[in-house]
């Protein structure tokens, strides 16, 4: 345990932050950090919106080669600029460098996918690897350069985030209200080449210019995030929010809002903690809180989320036992022509031949079974089903074997397997298709009370 005593004391020696330096903080009262926080807020809200196209259109690894192409486009403009005796730092024409060379690696990409049989993803391994590969080399040339070290070319691998200046914040608050503008006006046609490109082409659209153009806009932010998170890292910032907000909705304009909210905390949150703490590596914090959010979301959202996967398995798995139980009680108490006979009770090991139970998931079911009012007790002891519970077992019989004679009569399936069939699927049984049923199955069985069964019950099991 000498690792937790280290980790223990290394947090209790920790330089925290005091009441009134985190008031200045989240008020925005210093002028750089409100310039920083700004910053990377807009940020996150432009990677978390145009993200969610992206994912949707399962171009994923996509930004993550336009990412690591921006480095050879950085290197080349800084060795131009320095050759004609220009200022080699200047952020704007590094920024176009970075630019045009992730347009150069979107038409490399382009051109692969057309004129070769290879996969999208060996595409996109292929020109990650070999632009990127290609910037290590011109990163050689540049630090053996005089003016190489003084150029922060590093910065551009892992971002300088507390180097944003007032003219980079407002580059950065203007893409992503560009990247708002644009994801509304054009919100139809990304939805629709994200999820049927090849309905959207059949239908006239222009599949190409829309997607160049999704992807040009992910250049954009990607060129511009190199500032704050750097290379390596802008990437999460393009996946990670739009990841995590498909867990709280399906809803694609939903997803997006998310996205966006989530993205734009996790730069504000992020910047605001490699604010209070020094020598923290800021693109990296980012980073950690995105990752944060992402999996808060991926345990508790309410779509899909873990937690909430788990509750409605339960709910199901207690609902088919019920059900299943409410099925033994009829059939063990069911006369000659399918009617119910009441006031009929039942033992424990009566309903576990019914089945291959287990005597404690029968007496769980039977609980709830209780709760709800379904079963009671005789005076010797014995299970009976409350005339509310028999309602509720007549209306669960009549559906299973209603689908039973469906599946035997019209989808060939065979009378000795036709109820391990129907148990796959009679407990998610809507209102409109027992009416489908009743209305199929009506001719065969105009008395449809309760039908017989329609398959034989051999060894005392259903």
């Amino acid at each position: 345990m000498n690792w937790l005593a280290v980790l223990l004391g290394s947090v209790s020696h920790a330089n925290w932050p005091d009441e009134e330096t985190v008031i200045r903080l989240f008020t925005l009262q210093d002028y750089n950090t409100r310039v920083v926080l700004l910053g990377v807020t807009a940020l996150g809200l432009a990677s978390g919106i145009i993200g969610s196209f992206m994912i949707l259109r399962k171009r994923a690894l996509l930004s993550d080669s336009i990412a690591h192409a921006t480095l050879p486009g950085i290197c080349i403009t800084f060795l131009i600029l320095s050759a004609m005796d220009i200022n080699s730092k200047n952020f704007f024409f590094l920024l176009f460098g970075a630019g045009l060379s992730g347009i150069i690696s979107i038409l490399c990409v382009q051109f692969l996918r057309a004129y070769t049989k290879l996969k999208e993803d060996a595409v996109l391994g292929i020109i990650l690897s070999s632009f990127f590969g290609f910037g290590v080399v011109l990163m050689g040339f540049v630090q053996q350069h005089p003016k190489g070290n003084a150029a922060g070319i590093d910065g551009y691998i892992f971002g300088k985030t507390a180097s944003i200046q007032a003219h980079d914040a407002q580059m950065l608050m203007i893409n992503a209200i560009l990247i708002c503008i644009m994801s509304l006006l054009l919100f139809k046609e990304f939805r629709l080449i994200c999820f049927d490109s090849c309905f959207a082409a059949t239908q006239g659209w222009p599949v190409l210019k829309l997607d160049i153009l999704l992807m040009g806009l992910v250049v954009i932010v990607t060129v511009i995030g190199l500032q704050a998170v750097g290379i390596v890292l802008v990437i999460s910032l393009l996946i990670i929010p739009p990841a995590a907000a498909r867990f709280w909705t399906d809803r694609l304009f939903y997803q997006v809002l998310i996205a966006g909210v989530l993205g734009a905390a996790s730069g504000f949150f992020g910047a605001a903690i490699t604010a209070l703490f020094e020598r923290l590596p800021a693109g990296a914090t980012i980073v950690l809180v995105s990752a944060t959010c992402f999996f808060v979301s991926m345990v508790l959202g309410s779509k899909r989320g873990m937690l909430m996967k788990f509750l409605k398995k339960r709910e199901l798995d207690h609902q088919v036992l019920e059900q299943n139980l409410l099925r033994a009680f009829y059939e063990l108490h069911e006369d000659d022509e399918g009617n119910l006979i009441p006031n009929k009770g039942a033992r424990l090991n009566d309903l576990l031949i019914m089945r291959s139970w287990l005597e404690n998931e029968v007496q769980a079911g039977i609980r709830i079974l209780t709760r709800k009012g379904l079963v009671t007790k005789d005076a010797n002891h014995n299970f009976v089903l409350t005339e509310l519970g028999g309602i509720h077992a007549t209306r669960i019989v009549r559906n299973h074997r209603l689908w039973e004679i469906y599946l035997i009569t019209h989808a060939d399936v065979a009378t000795g397997r036709v109820d391990r069939v129907t148990d796959k699927i009679e407990h998610i049984l809507g209102d409109k298709l027992v009416a489908r049923l009743e209305h199929i199955v009506a001719e065969d069985y105009p008395h449809l009370h309760v039908p017989a069964s329609p398959h034989p019950i051999s060894g005392g099991k259903i």
